[in-house]
Formats: structure tokens, C-alpha cells, sequence
């Protein structure tokens, strides 16, 4: 037997975790059934008394009333059970879903685009959700009609010799209505999440596509697919369509020849004319089978829906174990021969490095150098392909979840916050001390948002830190702040500070950076630097190229060297650039006096750097990097 899918899998730990719902639901679509199968023949028999003017017709009359009675109560049941059981299901498939997204490396999520997620875990969720409640259904859908069909051979052999014959045909129906529908009802959501993701991408681009007035092509990027999601819903509702237009074709001959194979047993005196009234009403339930299509329908669509979603909730998890860091331990950082690749690209290949506990140090490289991804390897949001990392002498993969989160905090160029998880901006800053630990007060707020250069700010906004997220107005720099201040709630360890200061002016960057420096906030600390005011402040500079380590060391060491320099005018180069694409003359000059305020405030002289601390011992890099005569080369990326 073939192991089951991963829809198959999330399937059925829906089952499972509605289980309660779903039984209750079975029992009263069999219930339902039983009722249904038994109004006919209690019909059939009053009818007989009656015509007969026999005693006891009243007693059967009433106990038929009850059982229609009780039908209607327990489809009314069935209808709210389903819809619990739909709700519940749902749910629970989102959640494992947005678990498998959450608890997966970064790099493993980044091939679903935002909107093509956001149909998987609305649409497609609910789609698979509808499961549970269907199979429960579907069995209430069979049991009538073999009922009815067993009532019938009852009554007279012949009525059901007559339906089974027409069975292969109604068979072969649903055979092909199953089978169509899968294939149109597959590639009619995977057009459907292709549009989610194109139109969640220019949505998010909605200032450039303005500024450069090109609307009107992403429209028709944005409704490239459409064409291809109308044909195949056409043909869903086609296959849909032939399905009921045959099977109401087929249903009522049926019926009727089961009619008139009863009324001639009526004329023989083989039927009674009670008997006759129930065969009429057992032929239609018997036709019912038919209906089986309509919860069968919704399965195909469910586990249709099942692949998309369960690409999510399988992917694979980044696994913890339960080691805890010394108490006492600096926040020593150390790379052992670590590399990644990404798709057959290197991304950064054989780094290697020590870095002492308490220090500053800036990672410089031009654009693609791997820069970033270092800073996520030495947090552990990706874990490294060959090598490993360790902090205080402990492998980050042999901590728990909490003690990871706990000792690292992370800043990022584009800090993101959440309006409905923090609805507020002083909640936005308070999520910054995790779930793990005492809840943050009003005070150690403000503290890390005055750190962060924030609390000014934040001060002027309608109401305070009370003011909602969503109706803040910020700018990038002030945006980057909130980051800084979320970031120092956690007072970890160790801070990744991975271009978080890129939208700040220079003196509050310095400001930032004094804050970072202070005992209560001592921590190592990996800044992702394109600033030469950022590298001079370390205590360490590591310099990357091409994925590896080309040098380490201190800054005024290495301004000695005139591609480290040029490091930086590369990037004044290209920003300049993109601002100003049209003043290459004026940008040429500000270029050279650029370099020149540059190299004048990096001498040795006019650029010491900043202790780490009193007990903190000093960064250091293992032998193991480019020596400083590599040749210059771009990265995969970072």
C-alpha cells in the first residue's frame, strides 16, 4: 500500500481532532436515514388500515408524524453539526499550516509568494476543512438508497431487480464526474493562488507602480492567469453540469420503472396499494444515490485543496533541542567552517570566526557579498549547510526554541509590525520581550524606545504609545527605531543588527550605538554595516567578498587597503545613482569629496574604537579567511 500524501495526512488529523463534532454528525445523518427509510413503509401500512377500515390506523398515523417530525429536527441538527465541524476543521488546518510557514527555515518559505499564501491558508483551508463533514455526510448518503433498495426487494424483487439494472450506468457516472472534477478543480486553484500572489505584489509595490505609471500593465500582469482560471472553471461547473443534467435523465426513469413494475404487482395482487405508495417513495430515495455526487463532490475539492495547504503545513521544521546556555556566559559568538547553499549557489562558504563576548562588530561587503546571510545563520533563522555555530560554547541546534529566541534579538532594515498581534505601538514594543517572559511595563517601554531614539517621536503621535499601529505615521528611519526599540526589549545575549540603522542620520546611528553600549545593555553585538562611521566604531570589522571571509580586523587597519575603501564608495556610488540618475557630472563630484571626508575620518587617529567592556575579552577572527590579496569578486547574494 502506497504511504499517504501529505493531503491524505492533514486530512485526516482533521478527522481526528473533530472527532467529537464529526460522530455527533454521522449519528444524526443515520439517524435521519433511519427515519427516512422507515416514514415510507409506516405510510404504507397506514394507508392499508385505512383503505381496509382495520383498527390501530390512528397509532400508525401519529407514530408517521413523529418520524417526519424527528426527520426535520435531526436535518436541522445536521446542518448546524456541519457547520461546526467545517469551522472546526478549518481552523485546525490553518493553524498546522501556519505552523509548518512559522517553524520552517526562512529560505524554505520564501518560494511562496504573500498572496499565494494567503490563498492557501484562506481558500484553501476552507476548502479542506469542509472534508471531516463531508465523509460524515457521504455516509447518510449511501445508507438511504442501499436501504431503500433492500425496503424495495421487500415489497417486490422485481422493483429492485428493475433499479439495479440501471446502477452500472449511474455508476459510471459518478466514476467520471470524480474524476473530471479533480483535474479541473486542481488547476483551477493553483490560477486562482497565482492571482492572490501577483495581485498581493502590486499591492505592495502601489507607490512605485504610481510614481511610475504603469497601472495598466500590472492589470494585465496581475490578470495574466485569469483566462486560464475561467477555462477551467467553465469546466468545473460543465463537468458539474452534464453530472446533474444525466443523472436527471437517468433518476426519474428509474424511478418510474420502478413505479410500474409496482403498479403491476398492484393489478396482480402482489403489491398492496400501501405497498405501491412506499415503492414510489423507495424508488426515490433509491435514486438518491445520485446525491452521493454533492458530498463526493466537496471530498474531491477538499483534498484538492489539501495539496496546497499541506505544502505548507509540510514543510520541513527547524528542530530544537533542549540545551540551555551557561548562566553566566559573555555572549561569545563562533563560526566553525560554516557554509550555505542555496539552489547550487554558494551563498557564503567556509567562514570562520570568533568573536569575543561583549564586542561590537560591523560586517561590510559590497551587495552580494553575504552579508545577511551570515547575520542569519549567526541567529539561527537558516541553519548552515556544512559547519556550525555556537554561542558560549553551545550549539545554537541543541537549544530549546525558548533559549534561542531568548539570548538572540534581531533588527531588521524593514521592520514589520502587526496590527491586530500588537494593535498598539507601546504592544508593538512590548512583543519584543517574547512570550516566554515577564510581560514588559509601561517604563522598560519608554526605556528602550529613549535607547532607541523613539520615545520623541513616539511622544508627538495623536496618542503616545497608545496609538494604533495601523494609523501611525512613520517614516523609514522612525520605522527602523520602533525595530531598535523592540529589539532591546529582549536584552539577549546577542543582537543581529542586520542594516537596521541604514534609514538613521549619522548621529542618531551614534546615539543608537551609545545606548547599545551601556552596562545595563551589554551584549555582543553583529552589525550589518554599509556606513564607514558604523565600521570605524567597531571593535572588529569583518570584511566580505565573494561568500567568504576575505580579511578581519580593525578598521584602521584595514582602510589602509584601497578596495576595502572602496567597499564604500561602491555603495555611496550606487545610492547616489539611483537618486539621481540624471546628475552624473555632480554626482562624480560629490564621489570625490565623499572619499576624501571618508579617508580623513577614518585615520587611525581620529577613529578609536570603542571598548567593549571592562571584562569583555577582545574579537578575534580564526585563521581561515581570504588573505587581503584575493581577488575581488560578487557573491551569490545575500
Amino acid at each position: 500500500m502506497a504511504p499517504p500524501t501529505g493531503s491524505d495526512r492533514l486530512l485526516r488529523g482533521a478527522v481526528r481532532h473533530t472527532a467529537g463534532t464529526t460522530a455527533a454528525l454521522l449519528l444524526c445523518s443515520v439517524a435521519g436515514a433511519a427515519c427516512s427509510l422507515a416514514v415510507p413503509a409506516l405510510a404504507g401500512r397506514t394507508l392499508d388500515l385505512l383503505l381496509h377500515d382495520r383498527p390501530g390506523a390512528g397509532t400508525w398515523l401519529l407514530w408517521t408524524a413523529v418520524l417526519l417530525a424527528a426527520e426535520v429536527l435531526l436535518e436541522t441538527g445536521s446542518v448546524l453539526l456541519t457547520q461546526l465541524a467545517n469551522a472546526r476543521a478549518t481552523a485546525w488546518i490553518r493553524l498546522r499550516a501556519l505552523d509548518g510557514l512559522l517553524g520552517t527555515a526562512p529560505h524554505r518559505a520564501a518560494p511562496h509568494a504573500g498572496g499565494d499564501v494567503a490563498a492557501r491558508l484562506c481558500v484553501n483551508a476552507t476548502d479542506s476543512g469542509t472534508a471531516p463533514a463531508a465523509l460524515a455526510t457521504s455516509v447518510s448518503s449511501v445508507l438511504v438508497p442501499a436501504g431503500a433498495l433492500v425496503a424495495l426487494t421487500l415489497i417486490h424483487p422485481w422493483t429492485a431487480a428493475v433499479f439495479v439494472a440501471g446502477l452500472p450506468l449511474l455508476l459510471l457516472l459518478l466514476r467520471a464526474f470524480a474524476t473530471q472534477s479533480s483535474d479541473s478543480v486542481g488547476h483551477y486553484q493553483r490560477a486562482q493562488g497565482a492571482v492572490a500572489a501577483r495581485l498581493a505584489e502590486a499591492l505592495g509595490g502601489a507607490r512605485t507602480i504610481a510614481a511610475a505609471d504603469t497601472a495598466r500593465h500590472e492589470e494585465e500582469r496581475v490578470l495574466a492567469p485569469l483566462p486560464e482560471m475561467a477555462r477551467h472553471g467553465t469546466r468545473m461547473w460543465l463537468v458539474h453540469g452534464r453530472a446533474v443534467a444525466r443523472s436527471g435523465v437517468l433518476l426519474p426513469l428509474l424511478t418510474t420503472a420502478v413505479v410500474a413494475v409496482a403498479g403491476i404487482g398492484l393489478a396482480a395482487g402482489e403489491v398492496s396499494v400501501g405497498g405501491l405508495l412506499a415503492a414510489s417513495r423507495y424508488a426515490a430515495l433509491a435514486a438518491g444515490i445520485g446525491g452521493i455526487a454533492a458530498p463526493l463532490g466537496t471530498l474531491v475539492r477538499a483534498r484538492s485543496a489539501a495539496r496546497r495547504t499541506a505544502e505548507l503545513a509540510d514543510l520541513a521544521p527547524m528542530s530544537h533541542g533542549s540545551a540551555v546556555l551557561p548562566a553566566d556566559g559573555p555572549g561569545e559568538l563562533e563560526l566553525r567552517g560554516v557554509r550555505v547553499t542555496r539552489d547550487g549557489v554558494p551563498l557564503i562558504t567556509d567562514v570562520t570566526l570568533a568573536i569575543g563576548g561583549g564586542s561590537t562588530v560591523a560586517v561590510v561587503g559590497r551587495s552580494g557579498a553575504g552579508k545577511s546571510t551570515l547575520a542569519a545563520v549567526a541567529g539561527r533563522l537558516t541553519d548552515p549547510d556544512a559547519g556550525s555555530v555556537r554561542l558560549d560554547g553551545v550549539d545554537l541546534a541543541a537549544l530549546s526554541r525558548s533559549e534561542l529566541r531568548g539570548a538572540t534579538a534581531y533588527a531588521f532594515a524593514r521592520p514589520v509590525f502587526d496590527g491586530g498581534a500588537t494593535p498598539t505601538v507601546g504592544a508593538a514594543l512590548a512583543a519584543g520581550t517574547g512570550h516566554e517572559r515577564s510581560p514588559a511595563t509601561p517604563a522598560s517601554v519608554r526605556d528602550a524606545a529613549t535607547a532607541a531614539c523613539a520615545d520623541t517621536f513616539v511622544q508627538l503621535l495623536p496618542l503616545g504609545y497608545e496609538t494604533p499601529v495601523d494609523d501611525a505615521p512613520l517614516s523609514g528611519g522612525e520605522s527602523q527605531r520602533l525595530g531598535l526599540a523592540r529589539a532591546f526589549m529582549g536584552r539577549g545575549r546577542l543582537m543581529i543588527l542586520d542594516d537596521a540603522t541604514s534609514s538613521l542620520d549619522t548621529a542618531t546611528e551614534r546615539q543608537v550605538e551609545t545606548a547599545l553600549a551601556t552596562p545595563s545593555r551589554a551584549c555582543t553585538r553583529l552589525i550589518v554595516a554599509h556606513r564607514v562611521s558604523t565600521a570605524a566604531r567597531a571593535d572588529l570589522v569583518v570584511w566580505m567578498e565573494a561568500g567568504r571571509v576575505r580579511r578581519s580586523g580593525p578598521h584602521s587597519l584595514l582602510w589602509e587597503e584601497p578596495e576595502y575603501r572602496a567597499v564604500f564608495t561602491a555603495e555611496a556610488a550606487q545610492t547616489a545613482q539611483a537618486a539621481e540618475p540624471t546628475q552624473t557630472a555632480e554626482a562624480a563630484q560629490a564621489m570625490q569629496s565623499l572619499q576624501a571626508a571618508l579617508t580623513a575620518q577614518a585615520k587611525p587617529a581620529d577613529a578609536p574604537r570603542r571598548p567593549a567592556g571592562p571584562d569583555a575579552p577582545p574579537a578575534t577572527a580564526v585563521p581561515g579567511a581570504l588573505p587581503s590579496s584575493a581577488v575581488p569578486g560578487t557573491g551569490a547574494g545575500e
